[in-house]
């Protein structure tokens, strides 16, 4: 099952144009964006605003992921304070992955930004949250806050933006985008075996886990013959014909 580790900013300092902080409004990117990674089958492991980069890194090697994808606004040099926009999607230019995924995101991000010409997918030696993760990386600078412009966009758009991110991501792992309207409760009805969850909506995927006849799960969406379900805190696809929605 891919699996992503979801580093939204800290940087409580960074103030945007017409109040708030990067820190906030990463951090609601991100909240917008949870329903949709679940109901795409991609799971997560998330910072805290508490946590820094560098403890974000170090979190993110810790464990095994497929992904590292960090979420932030830009902001320009004092000199040019409120002149800039755009999107700028950062990776490490070793990383195939890295610049992989960038250009992924670029590309979809270019779809729904004002001004399409000024997303990039841009190389980088100097971001600690591209260079020194473990896992494939992408930076975010999502745009800049401090241009009104752009930060009136990032404000008014972060349901939109967090599922063009996720669709992405989607496009990245080889998954269908499914789009999230709720989380309905459901039982597992295999006539007594265990019901396979998948980490692909297909039969020849990888057994993710395996959930006993009569358990309840969440249903957050549907590819076809497939749910996307969650379990035991784990987002996965199931054959639709052995679960039965609740009323």
């Amino acid at each position: 099952m891919p699996k992503i580790y979801l580093s939204p900013s800290t940087q409580e300092f960074n103030i945007y144009a017409g109040g708030g902080t990067e820190e906030e409004y990463m951090n609601l990117l991100a909240d917008f964006m949870e329903p949709y990674l679940l109901s795409s089958g991609i799971n997560f492991v998330r910072n805290t605003p508490e946590m820094t980069a560098a403890s974000s890194i170090r979190q993110s090697n810790e464990g095994n992921y497929d992904l590292h994808l960090a979420l932030h606004s830009n902001a320009a040099p004092e000199y040019l304070s409120g002149q800039l926009r755009g999107s700028d999607v950062y990776y490490y230019p070793r990383s195939v992955k890295g610049y992989e995924a960038a250009e992924i995101i670029a590309s979809n991000l270019r779809q729904i930004y004002p001004d399409p010409e000024l997303v990039n997918a841009v190389p980088t030696t100097g971001i600690g949250e591209v260079k020194r993760t473990k896992a494939p990386a992408v930076l975010v600078e999502v745009a800049y806050h401090d241009n009104i412009s752009d930060e009136e966009w990032i404000k008014n758009n972060l349901g939109e933006i967090a599922s063009n991110l996720v669709l992405s991501l989607t496009q990245y792992f080889g998954l269908p985008f499914i789009p999230f309207t709720s989380a309905r409760p459901a039982v597992v009805k295999t006539n007594g075996g265990n019901l396979n969850i998948r980490e692909y909506p297909s039969s020849d995927s990888d057994i993710n886990s395996v959930v006993p006849n009569g358990s309840e799960v969440a249903v957050l969406g549907q590819s076809g013959p497939w749910y996307s379900v969650y379990h035991n805190g784990t987002a996965g696809f199931a054959f639709s014909e052995y679960i039965s929605l609740s009323l």
